[in-house]
């Protein structure tokens, strides 16, 4: 099953971590919306979307790529890494995705280390996030997605 995952991930690389794992074993086109901004996902059985979160959305260059990008009627997921848990860090990305009629199967959001602006002076929250485990309970997701998918 050909999956694509339009991702940004700067700052410590938390959101790659779960990428790379997930990407282990499957047939996964990473795409860094941060370099790409034109992409045919018509191919693709199933669209994955992946981002720190920055001001409690996904990263604004992730934002536009779905927008401009996702073609009708795909099946979407979620990704994310956050400094601090709060609900609604989908929000965003399910308004641009839902425009373009996506069934969204599911999302995976975990900590992720934070150094982003006040955060830096302190040193940074969610130090050694996301850990193996968190890393490892994407993957289970990721998986389940794909089981899902097979039925």
């Amino acid at each position: 099953m050909k999956t694509a995952i339009v991702y940004y991930s700067k700052h410590h690389g938390n959101t790659k971590k779960l990428m790379d794992a997930i990407s282990e074993g499957h047939d996964v086109t990473a795409i860094d919306a941060s370099q790409v901004s034109k992409a045919d996902l018509s191919g693709y059985d199933l669209v994955g979307f992946a981002s720190g979160i920055y001001y409690s959305k996904f990263h604004k260059s992730v934002l536009q790529f779905a927008e401009q990008n996702l073609p009708e009627n795909k099946d979407v997921f979620f990704l994310y890494t956050y400094g601090a848990e709060k609900k609604g860090y989908t929000k965003s990305i399910a308004e641009a995705v839902n425009k373009h009629h996506a069934n969204i199967l599911g999302e995976y959001g975990c900590l992720g280390y934070d150094t982003f602006g006040p955060f830096k002076l302190i040193g940074g929250i969610a130090k050694g996030h996301p850990d193996e485990g968190e890393i490892q309970q994407a993957v289970t997701f990721f998986n389940g997605l794909m089981q899902h998918k097979r039925k």
